[in-house]
């Protein structure tokens, strides 16, 4: 069993919960967690670099001058690669770099993600997120309270508008929900900060 402190808001300690490392698996599946952090890693890749070869580029393909006599280096046509406006010579095209893991997988890296974080205690649980209107001050109240200095995944239950809104314009936080959280979303942040309740859905 690994103890979690369970914070309110003013970063007060209210209650500790047990987790069963059986939920998530038993242990850390670090194969499956890496190809799936490679996976992640590897879809935000556009792929769609493009060079011009020779014979993408405007230009006549005439033989400049003839090959020999004129005291003149060899050349052929003016869309070569040694011309100035020329093709590039090793040409790059879009390129396809998409992987993909199954849902049973993804769900099996996802749990050992927040295993991970659990047995080094970077998760931090709060009882509840309440904001009556929308303040980024509120948030960052909130995590200088549970001593989040650095990144931090904040994850709800549902989608909440107010915590979404206020925790946008913080260039280290990520929001997101509990049923899209992924292994990617825990692993990139050094902090996972959830609602009681989303744990508590998670586990299930």
């Amino acid at each position: 069993m690994i103890e979690v402190p369970v914070f309110n808001q003013d970063g007060q300690k209210v209650e500790t919960i047990q987790v069963d490392e059986q939920l998530l698996g038993g242990e850390v599946n670090k194969a499956l967690l890496k190809q799936a952090i490679v996976m992640y890693h590897a879809n935000l890749r556009q792929g769609t670099a493009q060079t011009q070869a020779r014979g993408d580029v405007a230009g006549s393909t005439r033989k400049l001058f003839k090959q020999k006599g004129t005291g003149n280096a060899r050349t052929g046509g003016i869309r070569n690669p040694i011309k100035k406006g020329g093709g590039h010579a090793k040409q790059t095209y879009p390129t396809e770099f998409r992987q993909s893991l199954n849902v049973k997988a993804r769900r099996i890296a996802r749990d050992s993600a927040l295993l991970s974080k659990l047995q080094s205690a970077e998760v931090r649980v709060v009882d509840k997120l309440a904001l009556s209107e929308p303040k980024t001050k509120q948030i960052a109240k909130l995590f200088k309270a549970l001593g989040i200095e650095r990144t931090c995944c904040l994850a709800t239950a549902e989608h909440d508008p107010m915590v979404y809104r206020s925790a946008r314009n913080i260039d280290r936080c990520v929001v997101t929900t509990v049923r899209q959280l992924n292994a990617w979303d825990i692993m990139q942040k050094r902090t996972l900060l959830v609602t009681k309740d989303g744990l508590q859905k998670l586990l299930a």
